[in-house]
């Protein structure tokens, strides 16, 4: 059994980048600009917000951050979000997902310019994504997909098992495997018997954030595991969607939590801003 190191991966991109945007800023004078909106409070958002702006520090690009109080109106966000998509500054806006009930979030993705969603939850960048077209893809399938070429593990033929159907991830998941030729099964909260699926795969990707939910009888021997489930535990540790310690001994490759996906998900975030700047900077040249 090999584990997938999506930390050392996302350390070697974060440097590539941020050699990047040192040429960038020599030939065009242009830095790359992350703007996020943050609404509310709640501490995982917080959490991930402050390790992208930490990212942005270290890859040399400019970013700010939008907080909003929990209780902001849609009038309030749409503005943002228009004089963001205005700002020439700025090449990336992510908004933080969840937004509180009262935001209609459809409006809100809808209202980010397309060639800023560096998160590529726009409907005109899933569309790219689903015909295979070049586009902004969302940063955690897509790191994913960098992390199996890393490791030469290549799709084409396989037989892989998407567990979540999810629009950030099981979605584009899929997506992104059917057009690198594999074979693809989706599966979700209503399919019924899980474990007849996930044991005729060759690749089990899961993301739906429920403790050891995939376990050493749902296994295949030699599978590859990628596990993109964050969830804490009763004694306080982050764990991923499968039983690690049991699944590990059955499988060939698999992603430790923490330690596998979430790197590759902020490294993806800085690849598509830097996508954007470079677009941007050209289209001015």
């Amino acid at each position: 059994m090999q584990i997938l190191d999506g930390k050392a991966l996302a350390k070697k991109i974060e440097q590539n980048v941020a050699n990047e945007v040192v040429k960038l800023k020599d030939e065009t004078g242009r830095t790359p600009g992350l703007a996020v909106v943050l609404v509310g409070s709640d501490p995982a958002s917080q959490a991930y917000v402050n390790m992208k702006k930490r990212a942005c520090d270290r890859a040399g690009f400019y970013s700010i951050t939008h907080e909003m109080p929990e209780t902001i109106s849609q009038d309030a966000i749409e503005e943002t979000i228009k004089m963001m998509n205005q700002n020439p500054n700025i090449d990336g806006i992510l908004v933080q997902l969840p937004l509180p009930p009262q935001i209609d979030t459809t409006k809100i993705l809808e209202l980010v310019e397309p060639s800023k969603d560096v998160d590529g939850f726009h409907p005109y960048n899933v569309g790219r994504l689903v015909t295979n077209l070049d586009g902004f893809v969302p940063c955690t399938p897509l790191g994913v997909m960098e992390l199996l070429a890393e490791y030469n593990i290549d799709v084409k033929g396989k037989n892989c098992c998407v567990v979540g159907a999810s629009n950030i991830v099981g979605k584009p998941m899929a997506n992104l495997l059917l057009n690198a030729n594999a074979t693809v099964e989706i599966c979700h909260i209503f399919t019924d018997d899980l474990k007849k699926h996930t044991l005729q795969a060759d690749i089990i990707l899961v993301g739906v954030g429920v403790i050891n939910l995939i376990k050493e009888d749902m296994v295949k021997d030699g599978a590859i595991i990628i596990d993109i489930g964050i969830n804490r535990a009763d004694d306080g540790k982050l764990v991923g969607d499968v039983d690690f310690e049991k699944v590990s001994q059955k499988c060939s490759y698999i992603t430790p939590v923490p330690g596998g996906v979430g790197p590759m998900t902020i490294s993806m975030l800085l690849s598509n801003t830097l996508k954007s700047a470079k677009l941007r900077s050209s289209e001015n040249n």
